[in-house]
């Protein structure tokens, strides 16, 4: 499962700044094996040391010394077991949970699908698909209606010129 996303080094001594999917996620802490998804191809790396930095991680490699080892890095999707994924409260999801569902306004009018969630220092965004172009649509409870993963679809009731072009 992914769980955050390799956007750049931190120092000279090999370190990596992620953006997780989830701000408040443990999954990339401690003494851990850490797939990597780059370029069509998955590499296992062992974690040796985490911290935070406001809403970032710093990451440390078993094995990466340096910032030319760690700047192959860059892009990196890091995923995990989905049994390492800690326990949700109800009503919380995570992303990779609500990539491919249909978005629907209260209306019935199909906007489009989730392509990916956004998570930006604001929020996190919805990238929808739409017919003919991208939508981001914050996913806060004033716009977001339902997520209902049964029938694979998200009801949301858009502000007036969200869905403008």
């Amino acid at each position: 499962m992914p769980v955050g996303e390799i956007v750049a080094t931190h120092g000279l001594v090999g370190w990596l700044k992620v953006n997780p999917f989830n701000p408040e996620t443990t999954a990339i802490a401690g003494d851990r094996q850490l797939i990597f998804e780059k370029d069509g191809l998955q590499t296992a790396q062992q974690l040796e040391s985490s911290k935070r930095n406001k809403r970032q991680i710093l990451i440390k490699l078993l094995g990466v010394d340096g910032i030319d080892d760690a700047r192959k890095w860059i892009g990196a999707i890091i995923c995990i077991n989905a049994d390492a994924l800690e326990p949700l409260k109800p009503g919380q999801y995570y992303h990779y949970q609500v990539v491919g569902l249909e978005v629907y306004a209260l209306s019935g009018e199909r906007i489009g699908a989730i392509t990916r969630v956004w998570s930006t220092p604001g929020g996190d965004l919805y990238v929808v698909q739409g017919a003919t172009k991208e939508i981001l649509i914050p996913a806060v409870k004033e716009i977001v209606e339902k997520v209902d993963f049964t029938a694979g679809r998200v009801i949301i009731n858009p502000p007036e010129g969200l869905l403008d072009t």
